[in-house]
């Protein structure tokens, strides 16, 4: 399958991987659709994309189902859908604020249900979802319980559906360390300190970029025999 004139919706397209997807198939001649709550981000991010003239934008809230439902009515009929973003505050769990808690899960496993469900009827034949994991649930951190259990449950979900809705495609990427804009908020000041201790245990012996998880994207959207896998784009971090 070739992304040549596909429509491919990226939900959290504004900034980080999603924007490195974007950038990714829009050099691949794709229609690009982008989905943030955010429509000052979205703007921003799709005049600075190559071929802005094919890169729509439409804010939404995808945590809740009147936004995706309306989402999916403006979309109209596309080939593929890139679910990234969704990030939760790390707790013990003898301190987690179940509020957080619930929130991150809406966020990441909720919204990717809710998603999914109003393809239906909009998606069409061959087409595929890709949903976006973490390294949080194969090395899981002190605090990190719940980031892990939603993270792996991505995968469990991406198989189910690979069942249910093929010949759609359905899959994960979970990723490493990424240089992404959420590192400025969850490390600060401490941030290239962290990188360089973790880019020298890495075998790679380097941070991942968005370019390199948008080619993992790329390749699950145009291998049409690839189904109900979680593809690891780490760097080997599970590894170490």
């Amino acid at each position: 399958m070739t992304l040549n004139g596909a429509k491919v919706v990226i939900v959290g397209g504004s900034s980080g991987i999603g924007r490195g997807v974007a950038t990714a198939v829009r050099e691949k001649a794709a229609e690009v659709v982008l989905v943030g709550r955010s429509q000052e981000n979205l703007q921003k991010t799709s005049a600075a994309l190559v071929g802005a003239a094919r890169i729509s934008t439409i804010a939404a809230d995808v945590t809740k189902e009147e936004d995706v439902a309306r989402l999916f009515a403006e979309v109209g009929a596309f080939d593929h859908l890139v679910v990234t973003g969704g990030v939760g505050v790390s707790a013990p769990i003898v301190a987690m604020d179940l509020s957080a808690a619930r929130q991150l899960i809406e966020n990441k496993l909720v919204a990717a249900i809710a998603l999914t469900k109003y393809t239906d009827g909009k998606l069409r034949k061959g087409g595929s979802i890709t949903f976006t994991s973490g390294i949080a649930k194969d090395r899981p951190a002190p605090g990190g319980s719940v980031i892990a259990a939603v993270a792996g449950s991505l995968g469990y979900l991406a198989c189910a559906l690979a069942m249910e809705l093929g010949p759609t495609r359905v899959n994960v990427v979970s990723p490493g360390w990424v240089d992404t804009p959420v590192w400025d908020v969850l490390a600060g000041d401490s941030k290239t300190g962290i990188w360089e201790q973790m880019a020298h245990r890495l075998p790679v012996g380097r941070i991942g970029s968005p370019a390199d998880l948008a080619l993992a994207y790329v390749f699950l959207m145009e291998s049409e025999f690839t189904t109900g896998i979680t593809l690891q784009v780490d760097g080997g971090h599970a590894l170490v």
